[in-house]
Parts: structure tokens; C-alpha cells; sequence
């Protein structure tokens, strides 16, 4: 497993945080729609004697691993008679308290959300069960008004969210910079905007920001809509990984239908497997269910780009996680309770080594 950055993006071994100051998302609305996958074999049988497991993601990109099994029945698959039954959300915010009622069982979310999470219910819901995604995040500027790093001084540029994985990273950034922005306001030598990623393309068009840190696929609408990618996040980062999207779990959920929770994990492990071999037929089947999800699905132009700074993986880069939290508090965004067994790899260790792959490390962070 990679090393946290360097100095000072320096390892930290996380032992505490507190509520995030703004619920973090990836910038979207709150509400949930729900649907089902594919559908269930003749003769199949329920897993853990379930009707049906609740799954959540995000309708974007480094949500792929959902949609993408979603899309070919990965998770129908491994569930048998058990229903796969998805909700489309929007927002951390609105997965975390689908989490927290106990209407949702699993969830792909972004590490602010999931740090957010656990410690708002004290360490007692939520537990982060595996990786999905590293990557996908880049600053996209105007060209004609920033040229240079430098030129970035004064500028306005957006974040998704204030306290957001996006914004914090932003944060950090600039401060190694040597610019002073004051983290609440984000007013300073950078001005920083918060806005929706889904109005953030419109803003930019209309020279409302002269650039944004944003994830995808707003990162490469902003290419489309003649940005340039001046920054991408992973080059700030040990072998350019960073976790970016998590796969969570409800505790209860955990505790009470294991073998559920490892039919998850095997479909999730597989789907990976599937992208990482087949990234051209996933990139497809990942545009084909957002726009079953949403109505549209992304243009070449856009999805291209956009896939191909996404990497897939099982390990949830527990050590970046820690570096992310660091650096929030730095910002003053962040206060520090305890973060000691946010993780419970167990079950994903004993599907890899099912599989003959090696194990994923918890960095210090995991149950016991």
C-alpha cells in the first residue's frame, strides 16, 4: 500500500476526528431514486435469507463499480434470490442519513462523506468495508485568465462544497502554495466558490469562476467547455493514489447478515476485475446505467477523458484517508475525535484471498 504524501502531505496516523463542519458530498442534489438491477435467476436462493439487500451510489463516474455491476447483474448474481434493490442519490449528506434510518444497507460514498458519517454517529453506524476508485479529480481553468499555477493567485475558483473532499484538498493546496484563505468564507488570496457540480459548468461558461477543483466527469465538461486541466490531484500524491470513493456499510448490517455483506464484496471485487480487464465494454456499460439513472448519458467528449483518469480498486487507501482528514483539520475545517475502527477489511481480505490476491491494509485504522 502506498505511503501518505510527503511533508506536508506527510504520513499521519489519524486518532481522531470530529463532525465536519458542512456535510460533504460530491456536489449533487439530495434526493434518492430507487430501482432495481437485473433480474433474478430461476431457482436461485436468498443470501443470509434476505428479500432484498439496499444498495446506494452516486449517479457519476468514480461511482463505477456500482453502476458497472449494476448494469451487467454482478450483484444480482452473487446475491441469488435476495434482491439487489439500488437508490440513486445525490449527496453524502442524504446516503449517510439513509445509513443512519437503517433504509439503506451499503452505499458507495467519497472519504469526507464516510469520515463525516462515522464520526456524527460516534463510531457507531457506519464502517468502511472496501475501495472502488482512486483518481478522477483535476483543476480545470480558464486559459486565457490563468496560464500558470501562479496565476491562480486572486482568482476565483470552485469546489464543490465547503468542508467537501474537493474543497479541502483545494485548501491544502493553496496553503502549500503559500496563500492564506480563510476556510469559511473562502475569501483571501484565493477567492474559493462553492458550487453544485452541476452548475458549475454554466458558471465557468459564463466567467462566474475562473476555475474549479472538481471531480468527474465536471472536470472534463469544464475541458468541453474549453478549460484546461492545469492540476490533476493525483500528481500531488505517492504512485498518483488517492481514494476518491468508498464502500461502506451500515454496522448492524454488517454484524447481522454476513454472508450478504460478503456476496457484496465478491460482486464488488468482480466488477473491478471485469473494468480493469474490459475497460472499453465497462466504460459503455457505466455511461448505459447512467443514463438509465438519469435520462442522459455523457458524450464522448466528455466520458473519454473522464474514464480514463479513474482507477479501480479494492484497496480503500486507508492511509489516504488519514492524509485527507489531516489536511482538514489544517484547514480548520476539521476537529479530532477518534477514527480507530472506521475500517472492517475482514470480510474483503477473505474474498481476495479466495481469489489468490493479496491482502488491503487498514493503515491502523481498522476494528479490534
Amino acid at each position: 500500500m502506498p505511503a501518505t504524501p510527503a511533508t506536508p502531505r506527510r504520513a499521519f496516523a489519524v486518532t481522531a476526528v470530529l463532525v465536519l463542519l458542512a456535510l460533504a458530498g460530491c456536489g449533487y442534489g439530495s434526493q434518492a431514486e430507487e430501482s432495481a438491477g437485473a433480474g433474478i435467476a430461476a431457482g436461485a436462493r436468498k443470501t443470509d435469507g434476505l428479500d432484498a439487500v439496499r444498495i446506494g451510489h452516486f449517479g457519476n463516474l468514480t461511482h463505477a463499480t456500482a453502476l458497472v455491476g449494476k448494469q451487467k447483474g454482478f450483484f444480482q448474481k452473487e446475491l441469488g434470490a435476495t434482491e439487489a434493490r439500488y437508490a440513486v442519490f445525490n449527496a453524502g449528506p442524504s446516503a449517510i442519513e439513509a445509513l443512519n434510518s437503517g433504509s439503506l444497507d451499503v452505499a458507495w460514498i467519497g472519504p469526507s462523506p464516510a469520515v463525516n458519517g462515522w464520526a456524527k454517529s460516534q463510531g457507531r453506524n457506519l464502517r468502511i468495508i472496501g475501495g472502488s476508485a482512486s483518481g478522477g479529480v483535476k483543476l480545470v481553468v480558464n486559459p486565457d485568465r490563468v496560464k500558470s499555477v501562479e496565476d491562480v493567485e486572486g482568482k476565483r475558483i470552485a469546489t464543490p462544497q465547503l468542508g467537501n473532499t474537493q474543497d479541502v484538498a483545494f485548501l491544502n493546496w493553496a496553503a502549500e502554495q503559500g496563500w492564506t484563505v480563510d476556510a469559511q468564507s473562502g475569501k483571501g488570496d484565493v477567492t474559493v466558490v462553492r458550487s453544485d457540480n452541476k452548475v458549475t459548468p454554466d458558471a465557468f461558461a459564463a466567467g462566474s469562476v475562473d476555475g474549479a477543483w472538481v471531480p468527474e466527469p465536471t472536470a472534463s465538461k469544464l475541458v468541453a467547455e474549453g478549460g484546461k486541466v492545469l492540476l490533476d490531484e493525483a500528481s500531488l500524491w505517492p504512485d498518483g493514489q488517492f481514494v476518491i470513493t468508498n464502500l461502506v456499510a451500515r454496522q448492524e448490517f454488517l454484524e447481522k447478515h454476513p454472508k450478504a455483506v460478503e456476496a457484496v464484496l465478491e460482486a464488488s471485487v468482480s466488477t473491478n476485475r471485469w473494468i480493469n480487464e474490459h475497460p472499453g465494454e465497462a466504460k459503455a456499460a457505466a455511461n448505459e446505467q447512467l443514463a438509465a439513472d438519469s435520462g442522459k448519458a455523457l458524450p464522448a467528449g466528455v466520458l473519454d477523458p473522464a474514464w480514463k483518469s479513474i482507477r479501480f480498486t479494492d484497496d480503500p487507501l486507508a492511509a489516504t484517508l488519514g492524509a485527507q482528514a489531516e489536511h482538514a483539520v489544517n484547514a480548520g475545517l476539521l476537529e479530532r475525535p477518534d477514527l480507530n475502527g472506521i475500517y472492517d477489511l475482514e470480510p474483503l481480505n477473505k474474498v481476495l484471498a479466495a481469489e489468490g490476491a493479496p491482502a488491503v491494509d487498514d493503515a491502523g485504522l481498522g476494528v479490534g
